[in-house]
């Protein structure tokens, strides 16, 4: 069984990072939003389907460089302020399986999260969206990373922390554990995740050995 793992959110505590610095941008460029605006509508998305809603959304265009002022401010802060989600190193060091991440995130900053936090090493490959064509909800990351992992998309397990990421691993033909212990998740973000399909839904890494066993 191949174990697909999101990023933010899920391995690294970013979201409420992102959501800060996103928010502030935008709202300097005359977009208000709110780091809560963001979370609700953008978390799990890729920086392309973010972008290309705003825009719809507003009926104008950002920037070119919108995107590179954003990672510019947000590397800048998870040099310093990024830390890994609790008891993420030790639930992943005590599964046997093979891993791999697929985030919608690009891949520069898939590799400086998981430099910044240590856990690097404990990953086979990292897949990101700006590989595929159509990033979550959409299936193809996962599809993607199954393939190059020489995996079946029904061997593979994959653990997500947005309904969109719980929806494209649902279309790959994946089962999904749903994880609720980023700082961005609210009261009702376990709900969100079932209703999107996740089965199982989990708030601590400390659980993640036996319910990952459970599907074995």
């Amino acid at each position: 069984m191949l174990l697909i793992f999101d990023c933010d959110g899920v391995l690294v505590d970013s979201e409420p990072l992102a959501c800060q610095v996103d928010a502030e941008i935008l709202t300097a460029l005359g977009l208000p939003y709110t780091p809560q605006d963001i979370a609700r509508q953008f978390v799990g998305k890729s920086m392309r389907d973010m972008i290309a809603r705003i825009e719809a959304d507003h009926g104008c265009a950002l920037p070119a460089d919108f995107a590179e002022r954003i990672n510019g401010a947000l590397f800048t802060k998870f040099e310093t302020d990024l830390k890994p989600i609790a008891g993420v190193s030790e639930a992943i060091r005590s599964l046997p399986h093979p891993r791999c991440v697929a985030s919608s995130s690009a891949p520069e900053r898939i590799a400086l999260s998981l430099r910044v936090t240590d856990l690097a090493n404990l990953f086979e490959n990292v897949f990101s969206a700006t590989q595929v064509a159509r990033g979550k909800p959409a299936p193809d990351l996962f599809l993607f990373a199954a393939e190059q992992m020489g995996t079946s998309p029904r061997n593979c397990l994959v653990i997500e922390d947005s309904p969109a990421g719980v929806q494209g691993a649902l279309s790959a033909g994946m089962r999904v554990i749903g994880f609720t212990g980023g700082g961005h998740c609210g009261p009702d973000h376990a709900e969100k995740l079932r209703q999107a399909g996740a089965s199982v839904v989990i708030a601590r890494m400390a659980d993640l050995s036996a319910t990952v066993r459970a599907f074995a």
